[in-house]
C-alpha cells in the first residue's frame, strides 16, 4: 500500500503485520460482532510527526482514529471500516508545571494518576478523576470530557482546559486559545474540542487549568436500609450548605460484589451506601465531619464510618474504586452505563433499571454520582450467549428512552461513541443536533478522522 510506504517514512514506529494489528480491533466496550483490523498503527512521538502522518492520510482519503489506552466504554475507538489507528503511547510527556499561573501543559498521553502524583509534590491538583485514573489518559479525558466522583464539587475536564493544540483533518496544527486564565477573544473553540471524541481533530497538547490542593481529605460511608432515605440523605446534606468534593451511591448488589471479590468490611445486608468525601483546610474538615456526622444521624442512617487519617481514606476508596474488576468476576463481560437524571429522580431511576434486568434476567450493580444525578449500572452478562446478548439490546433501549422520558440524558461522562448514537436524535433538540452535523462536516468533510462515531 502506497501510503503505508510513506507512512514509514516520516514515522518509524508502526505495525503492520496482521498478528499484531488484532488486538486493535478491540477496546473496552462490548466485543465486535464483524473484526475489523487496521491497515496499520502508528505510533508518533510529537505533533509535528501527527500532522505529517495526517497529510498523509487525508491524500489518500485514508480514514484514521485517535486512541490510548482505549477505556471508553461506547466503542469510541472501534473501527467500522479499514483505517490507521494512530496511538498516541509515546507522547506521554509533562511538559511543563508553572506553579506561579497555577497551569500545567502535557502531550496526551499523560496518565491523569501520574500527574497529580507530580502536582502532589507541589501541592496542586487536577480535580477530574475518573474512577480509571490509574490508566485515564489527559487526551481521552479531554475527548470523553470525563468526570468523576469529585464532578459534583469540583466540575468535570471541560472546566480545567485552558488552551489546547489540535491537528486538524488536513494535517493542519491550530492553537485554539491562550495559556491564560481569562480569554473572550473570539469564539470559545476550545470548548468544542471538549467530549468531541476524536471526530474534528486530534489534541496533541493541552494547557490545564491546576488549583492548590486540599489540605485534608476525610471520607465518611454511610449505610441505609432503604435506597430511598440514602436519596433523602443526599438532598439533606446539599440543603444543609455542604458541598462534598464526593457524594456517591452503592447499592446491594455492588456492596455484595465488592465484598465477595474484594473483602474490605463492607456491610452487605445493608441495602445502600453513600461515599461521602469532604475536603479542605484541616481543622475545617474535622469541624464539618461533626456536622455531617450529625446530618447522617438524622436520616435514617444504620452505621457511620468516618476516616480519621488518610490510611483509613484509602481503605475506603480502595472498595469504591475496584467495584468495576468486582463485578467482573460475575460473568464473562461486563457492560458499564452512564446516564444522567435529575437528581430528584435518582430512586425512580435505580428502581427502573432494577426492574428492567430483572425482566431481561441480567445482573446488574449500580453506582452513582449522587450528587450530580450520574447512575452508573454495572451489567454483567455473557455476550457469547445469543438471548442474553438480543435482552441486553432490548434493555438498553428501555434503559436509554427511561432517561430520556424524565428528563435525563444518555451520558454523563462516557460519551456517545458507536454504541449510542442510535438514540441521539431523540436526547436533542433537532437544530442543535443538525448544528452539530455541520460542524462535523466543516472540520472533516471527507469524514476520515474517527468515522461513524456520534452520528
Amino acid at each position: 500500500m502506497t501510503f503505508v510506504n510513506e507512512l514509514n517514512k516520516v514515522c518509524t514506529n508502526i505495525l503492520t503485520k496482521k498478528e499484531d494489528l488484532y488486538v486493535y480491533a478491540y477496546d473496552t466496550s462490548q466485543n465486535p460482532d464483524n473484526i475489523i483490523i487496521p491497515y496499520a498503527v502508528v505510533f508518533p512521538k510529537n505533533m509535528t510527526e501527527v500532522s505529517k502522518i495526517v497529510k498523509i492520510l487525508n491524500k489518500y482519503n485514508i480514514p484514521f482514529i485517535p486512541r490510548a489506552q482505549g477505556t471508553n466504554h461506547c466503542g469510541a475507538t472501534r473501527l467500522t471500516k479499514r483505517a490507521v489507528i494512530i496511538h498516541f503511547s509515546k507522547m506521554d510527556k509533562i511538559i511543563r508545571i508553572d506553579k506561579k499561573n497555577l497551569i500545567a501543559k502535557v502531550q496526551p498521553n499523560v496518565v491523569i494518576g501520574d500527574l497529580n502524583k507530580e502536582l502532589d509534590k507541589l501541592n496542586l491538583f487536577f480535580p477530574p478523576d475518573p474512577s480509571n485514573l490509574a490508566v485515564s489518559t489527559i487526551g481521552g479525558a479531554i475527548s470523553l470530557c470525563a468526570g468523576g466522583p469529585r464532578t459534583f464539587k469540583y466540575g468535570n475536564t471541560k472546566d480545567y482546559i485552558i488552551n489546547l493544540k489540535i491537528v486538524l483533518a488536513d494535517g493542519t496544527i491550530i492553537e485554539t486559545s491562550k495559556d491564560l486564565a481569562k480569554n473572550v477573544t473570539g469564539y470559545n473553540i476550545t470548548s468544542l474540542f471538549v467530549g468531541s471524541e476524536g471526530t474534528l481533530g486530534l489534541i496533541v497538547e493541552a494547557t490545564l487549568k491546576l488549583i492548590p490542593k486540599p489540605e485534608e481529605r476525610l471520607l465518611t460511608l454511610a449505610y441505609f436500609n432503604c435506597l430511598e432515605d440514602a436519596a433523602k440523605c443526599v438532598n439533606n446534606i446539599i440543603n444543609s450548605g455542604f458541598i462534598p468534593s464526593t457524594l456517591d451511591l452503592l447499592d446491594n448488589n455492588t456492596i455484595k460484589t465488592i465484598e465477595q471479590f474484594n473483602p474490605c468490611g463492607l456491610l452487605i445486608d445493608k441495602e445502600a451506601a453513600l461515599l461521602i468525601e469532604l475536603d479542605g483546610f484541616r481543622q475545617c474538615v474535622k469541624y464539618e465531619q461533626e456536622i455531617l456526622k450529625d446530618i447522617l444521624k438524622k436520616s435514617a442512617t444504620v452505621d457511620i464510618i468516618q476516616a480519621k487519617n488518610q490510611n483509613e481514606n484509602e481503605e475506603i476508596w480502595r472498595a469504591r474504586r475496584s467495584a468495576y474488576s468486582a463485578v467482573t468476576q460475575l460473568k464473562p463481560n461486563v457492560i458499564t452505563e452512564d446516564i444522567v437524571v435529575p437528581r430528584e429522580k435518582i430512586v425512580e431511576c435505580v428502581k427502573k433499571i432494577n426492574e428492567i434486568s430483572k425482566k431481561y434476567n441480567i445482573t446488574v450493580c449500580i453506582m452513582g454520582h449522587a450528587g450530580d444525578g450520574n447512575i452508573h449500572p454495572n451489567f454483567a452478562l455473557d455476550l457469547s450467549n445469543k438471548i442474553e446478548k438480543e435482552n441486553f439490546e432490548k434493555l438498553k433501549d428501555e434503559l436509554f428512552y427511561y432517561a430520556i422520558s424524565v428528563g435525563g440524558t444518555l451520558s454523563g461522562e462516557h460519551g456517545i461513541g458507536l454504541y449510542k448514537k442510535k438514540y441521539l436524535k431523540n436526547a436533542l433538540d433537532l437544530g442543535a443536533f443538525e448544528v452539530m452535523q455541520n460542524i462535523k462536516k466543516m472540520f472533516d468533510n471527507k469524514n476520515i478522522i474517527n468515522p461513524d462515531k456520534i452520528f
